[in-house]
């Protein structure tokens, strides 16, 4: 295949497998095969869609003629394509969240950020003192749209008031010195 002189994107997947070995891997195939990189892969093997099968979301790079040879690929080899959509994620972002975190219960302040924001949580770590009354904190990796960090930040920092969480966000371009 020729490479294409078009600018690599990001793009997310979203599929159904059927619950046996070797599917997953299955349906990675034909995106390494033809040129794509992978950026991660959300695997909900505890949840069923509808049809009884396991939701995969899965991040890749791509130009855009990879991108749709990609998919082409997929299906042809029986992979139930979902959605397949132009570039989701562009930009990743890091914070820091400070507070009592259990106590304001982190899965909903994820899950907040998540609904509020259209940013997907890609990484989380969690330090937590021995002690249940003292502060815990955590970093969070963020995937969100290109141009939208500054909207993902905001959400970010509005749930935060709201559960009484000090943030650090990170530095952008132009906030250095």
């Amino acid at each position: 295949m020729s490479d294409s002189t078009e600018e690599v994107r990001s793009y997310t997947v979203r599929l159904e497998l059927v619950d046996r070995p070797g599917e997953l891997l299955r349906a990675l195939n034909p995106i390494s095969d033809r040129g794509g990189n992978l950026l991660s892969i959300f695997h909900e093997r505890g949840n069923l869609t509808p049809r009884g099968h396991i939701p995969v979301e899965v991040d890749l790079e791509a130009t855009p003629e990879r991108f749709d040879v990609i998919v082409d690929a997929l299906r042809e080899e029986g992979i139930n394509v979902i959605q397949a959509g132009a570039e989701r994620y562009g930009e990743e972002l890091t914070i820091v969240l400070i507070g009592h975190l259990v106590d304001t219960d982190l899965s909903d302040t994820l899950d907040r950020i998540e609904q509020r924001s259209g940013a997907t949580v890609r990484d989380l770590s969690l330090s937590a003192p021995e002690d249940s009354d003292g502060e815990s904190s955590a970093r969070v990796r963020l995937a969100a749209q290109r141009g939208e960090t500054q909207t993902v930040l905001d959400v970010v920092d509005e749930i935060a008031t709201e559960k009484d969480l000090q943030v650090i966000e990170p530095l952008t371009a132009g906030d250095a010195p």
